[in-house]
């Protein structure tokens, strides 16, 4: 929790964030993904200061566990002095204790944006989904949390101006408004006008910017002049195909030419033949592509 101190910017997590999506579909299947297609609603979560300070807690934790469909998990919640926002202790259940910062008493909006974190921790730990680092598996954490619905409660805790600043979760700001701008094309959901910091609504939109550009690479037809041009010369000279382009050529058995990349949409890498216009079918996520190999 940065309280007062820098944020971070930038995309400094994206392959992690980008692998944490993919892992999700692959987990979870395309049809348990489209379950989650309403947002935790904000009049769900709204937390008043003249709300009864651990009774609305329970509340705002039973609106998120019913969203995360975990109707076995009963969460307890308490608060004390630490130096995370919150904590909770990952046990076989059906009772999770979750303890959040002493500085949520009097700042109770953001409840629902703590508890968003520690409740998908839960979720996860019942999939039996992780990364091999716990910093990986913090930023899986925030990823899932955002992608599913729950997330953006967790940018718009960000505010920052030049005297102070607060950010919740371990993405930046920018990553998370780039994994709910992903929620936001698969879904055609508007999360924007849920924001109360305008610092959120700003990171929202140079994610979106970024999402974007993941749908606008070769061999995608909506590539621009420049890709499209640079994609040809390197078709032309596979050998010298750069690291870090976004696709790799390599001949199938029969020793034509074949071109792998992303899906824009869950970023399963995609193969296909390497003859001009093609349309594939991403098997993970169903994203119909239009490429012109």
């Amino acid at each position: 929790m940065a309280n007062g101190g820098p944020v971070e910017h930038g995309y400094p997590h994206l392959e992690t964030v980008r692998a944490a999506i993919t892992a999700l579909y692959r987990r979870l299947s395309y049809d348990t993904v489209q379950a989650f297609s309403a947002s935790v609603a904000p009049a769900d979560v709204a937390f008043c200061d003249t709300d009864d300070l651990h009774l609305g807690a329970q509340r705002v934790a039973r609106e998120i566990v019913r969203h995360f469909r975990l109707p076995e998990a009963r969460l307890i919640v308490g608060f004390r002095e630490m130096t995370h926002a919150a904590d909770v202790e990952l046990v076989a259940g059906p009772e999770y204790f979750v303890e959040l910062n002493d500085r949520f008493r009097t700042h109770r909006r953001d409840i629902g944006a703590a508890l968003a974190h520690e409740v998908t921790h839960v979720y996860l730990h019942r999939l039996d989904l992780a990364f091999p680092t716990t910093a990986e598996n913090e930023i899986l954490t925030d990823t899932v949390a955002t992608y599913l619905g729950a997330g953006w409660l967790l940018l718009d805790a960000y505010r920052e101006d030049g005297v102070s600043s607060q950010k919740l979760g371990y993405l930046t700001p920018e990553e998370f408004g780039y994994v709910l701008a992903k929620r936001s094309l698969f879904f055609g959901e508007d999360p924007s006008v849920w924001f109360t910091s305008a610092q959120a609504y700003t990171a929202y939109a140079r994610g979106l910017d970024r999402a974007r550009q993941d749908g606008r690479q070769p061999p995608l037809t909506a590539a621009g002049w420049a890709g499209r041009r640079r994609y040809a010369h390197d078709r032309r000279h596979v050998s010298g195909v750069p690291p870090t382009a976004p696709y790799a050529f390599t001949p199938d058995p029969a020793g034509r030419l074949r071109v792998s990349f992303p899906c824009p949409t869950c970023h399963q890498r995609i193969r296909v033949p390497v003859r001009g216009r093609v349309r594939a079918r991403c098997a993970l996520c169903r994203t119909v592509l239009e490429c012109d190999t």
